[in-house]
């Protein structure tokens, strides 16, 4: 079952795609229309040499901006292309290589379209951004060299992310590297400018959530970023949330109390919740059209863990039966 973070990252980077490519690899984003990305939601095959069948944590096809020769004989240019994203996370960081090697043999040969492989490292930096390999040798003989792309984001500088002008930078920019000095700074310049970019609420929320998932304070910086955000430009953040989590409340500015420590429990808790749902609502219309009334009735009475279920589904089902919210 995909954990929280993987659910977190697939919704955040289909919902940021071109923002994406841009950042990290902006010469492939001149050759790819990321913007017209289908994304195949039922990629699920065996998964060598372990047998089980998994699902791909993300793959796409999507028009080429440039004509891309074809590599098998008879096969013609081709307009299209598919890319597949690996997501890392700490239960598969070591199969990741052979998972991307597997995966693109997969695509390759059921879409018979060029395949453009990329990891996405959380927790493994490397340098950056580049190109790894993965080589299968048979003693000295070498069978296989596969090559693909790859973030790894906490060998990049988060400071120089969260002042880019790409707004999935400043998201992403928690997971990078800072100094302990910077971290409220990353923490502040990142909502900031959040708040402040002509986004939708949608988006707004996604690239908040991330930052305020992934920054994590100590009591020190926490006081650093409360000082901060207290300040005449950040007033945009103190609006942002309580737009979001504080209606309702008199006093508190309670993203989580991790991040603040005002504002009465019960009520915040009462108010993420309401929002969680709201989100919810908004991912599921835009995968199925407009909810029926019985559907939003069942997802507003619906218990917290049940909303965890539809999280973890949402982006594989294909009705709203499969999730549960019709009959």
């Amino acid at each position: 079952m995909a954990s929280d973070h993987d659910q977190r990252f697939k919704i955040l980077i289909q919902s940021f795609f071109p923002e994406f490519l841009a950042l990290f690899f902006p010469q492939w984003a001149e050759r790819l229309d990321a913007g017209a990305v289908e994304w195949l939601m039922q990629e699920v095959f065996p998964d060598p040499p372990q047998g089980p069948r998994r699902v791909l944590d993300l793959a796409g096809k999507m028009p080429t901006r440039q004509v891309v020769p074809g590599q098998r004989p008879g096969e013609p240019d081709h307009w299209l292309a598919l890319l597949h994203l690996e997501i890392e996370s700490p239960d598969k960081s070591t199969l990741i290589k052979p998972r991307l090697f597997h995966s693109f043999v997969h695509l390759r040969d059921k879409y018979e379209l060029p395949v453009l492989p990329i990891a996405l490292y959380l927790h493994v930096g490397l340098e950056g951004v580049g190109v790894d390999v993965y080589v299968e040798r048979f003693w000295e003989l070498e069978l296989v060299r596969f090559q693909y792309l790859y973030v790894g984001l906490p060998a990049l500088d988060a400071v120089e992310y969260v002042r880019g002008d790409n707004c999935l930078g400043w998201a992403l920019a928690a997971l990078m590297r800072r100094r302990q000095d910077q971290a409220a700074l990353v923490g502040g310049e990142g909502l900031r400018r959040i708040a402040a970019a002509p986004l939708t609420d949608q988006q707004r929320f996604l690239l908040a959530e991330c930052m305020q998932a992934y920054l994590t304070l100590n009591d020190e910086q926490q006081r650093e970023f409360e000082e901060l955000v207290a300040g005449e430009p950040y007033e945009g953040v103190r609006a942002m949330n309580k737009t979001w989590f504080e209606k309702g409340l008199e006093q508190g500015a309670a993203v989580n109390q991790t991040w603040y420590e005002k504002g009465e429990e019960k009520g915040m808790e009462k108010g993420m919740e309401k929002e969680r749902r709201r989100f919810l609502r908004v991912l599921l219309e835009e995968r199925f059209g407009t909810l029926p009334a019985s559907a939003q009735q069942r997802l507003a009475e619906w218990p917290a863990d049940r909303l965890t279920t539809v999280e973890k589904t949402i982006l594989r089902a294909q009705s709203l039966r499969e999730i549960g919210l019709e009959d």
